[in-house]
């Protein structure tokens, strides 16, 4: 992290520019997110909640202009970086929101308006007094079930074995039924590379609601 904060300081100013025209405002007591207005056009939408650096993401849209893609990320330092990096790369179907990824699920999408979200190593917050922190709940299943498409799917990954199997059991009862599809995710993010480095397995799933 403090690597992030002194390249903070030297980013030029074209770059800060550049940035912006990626990053979306989050301005005003009350707004929402319409995606067809944030990408002035009408394409398939994916969502990555908490993105962190956009290893993951800005391979993703870099590979199919035809579909637009938000990154959601809470650390300010770090969804900076990664604006930095989505300006650098030119991207016009990419954007990114620094907000927490509950609010935009929550609050902030229209009902059935997203063609895939990525959810890759979310913090299991491990300790016994810690669980009531992690994103994954009946309620966040709820929304993200709301917001999706039809047949449209949901993909996970985390590289902890007990977290996997908490989060593969709640969206079962939640609506969710597992299909076979690859996990991209869970071979290109930054995480991903580094566990698999480190001979770590991961638990990946892909998952659409129930019709």
């Amino acid at each position: 992290m403090s690597r992030l904060r002194k390249g903070s300081r030297v980013w030029r100013a074209e770059e800060m520019t550049a940035a912006a025209r990626v990053q979306v405002a989050c301005e005003g007591p009350v707004f929402a997110i319409e995606p067809r207005t944030l990408f002035e056009r009408a394409a398939p939408l994916e969502i990555e909640l908490g993105a962190g650096r956009g290893d993951f993401i800005l391979e993703r849209a870099a590979k199919a202009p035809e579909r637009n893609f938000l990154a959601i990320e809470l650390a300010a330092t770090i969804a900076q970086l990664m604006a930095v990096r989505a300006g650098r790369s030119g991207l016009r179907n990419l954007k990114i929101a620094r907000m927490d990824a509950r609010t935009l699920v929550n609050l902030m999408l229209p009902e059935a308006s997203v063609d895939a979200f990525h959810i890759y190593f979310p913090d299991p917050w491990p300790k016994e007094r810690h669980i009531k922190h992690r994103l994954f709940t009946d309620w966040f299943a709820a929304s993200l079930k709301r917001k999706l498409r039809p047949h449209a799917p949901l993909f996970v990954a985390t590289d902890v074995a007990e977290y996997a199997q908490a989060i593969f059991r709640l969206l079962d009862e939640c609506g969710f039924r597992r299909v076979e599809l690859a996990v991209p995710g869970a071979e290109t993010t930054g995480f991903a590379m580094r566990f698999r480095a480190a001979g770590k397995p991961i638990h990946a799933g892909a998952f659409v609601a129930r019709m």
